[in-house]
């Protein structure tokens, strides 16, 4: 379903991002954010899934800007890596090729752009939320960098989805969040990090359908 194509950011730096159409007309744009791993297999075969399920999907490959076309799997060599490149990659860097794909999906035709980030990308669905103009709806599935950004002020609705045995976000971050944003839906699901990945050894099945059941749902609501 899906296919490459080339963005171009407000900075002139050209990147990567995998694009998946739906069968008919558009419901709306979706961003899909990727983990620290690149936009492999895993990332291509969630924005068809969102494709397949109405929506016009756009994957940036955000580590364009320092190793285009890295795929990694889920190895310890392989997170190792994708943090290492990770820290290559600042926020306002990520922003700016995000904002550049909703701007991409404007373009097509797209009325309203929500944001769904993963790992990574869930906190850039955070910050995509609090910085980047032109966001109707922002879902961050376990972001672990929210908690530090958690005094901004979101411009869209946000939806939360976090595991309660996630090792690298504890929980006290997760209630952080919920203090400091009361208006924003979170859910803690009895899962750990990566919950929602079906190539890592951390799924869990039945946390992914119910958080994508409300992901669905929220982009209904909000995104079309």
């Amino acid at each position: 379903m899906g296919h490459p194509i080339e963005l171009t950011a407000t900075d002139g730096h050209r990147f990567q991002a995998w694009r998946s159409d739906p069968p008919g007309k558009p419901r709306a744009g979706l961003v899909i954010v990727q983990e620290i791993f690149g936009v492999n297999d895993h990332m291509r075969k969630v924005t068809d899934g969102f494709g397949f399920d109405g929506y016009l999907a756009l994957c940036p490959a955000l580590f364009d800007r320092v190793t285009p076309g890295i795929e990694l799997g889920y190895t310890e060599d392989d997170i190792a890596k994708g943090r290492e490149v990770r820290a290559k990659v600042p926020y306002p860097k990520a922003l700016n090729d995000i904002a550049a794909a909703a701007a991409a999906l404007q373009r097509a035709g797209c009325l309203k752009v929500a944001v769904i980030g993963y790992c990574w990308g869930g906190t850039l669905a955070w910050l995509a939320a609090t910085r980047v103009t032109g966001i109707n709806a922002a879902i961050s599935y376990y972001g672990g960098g929210v908690a530090e950004h958690a005094q901004e002020t979101p411009r869209c609705p946000v939806l939360f989805h976090f595991g309660e045995t996630d090792a690298s976000i504890p929980m006290s971050d997760v209630d952080k969040i919920g203090r400091m944003q009361p208006d924003t839906d979170l859910f803690v699901y009895p899962a750990g990090h990566g919950f929602s990945c079906d190539a890592r050894g951390s799924y869990d099945k039945a946390s992914s359908d119910k958080a994508r059941e409300r992901t669905r749902e929220f982009l209904r609501r909000y995104a079309g």
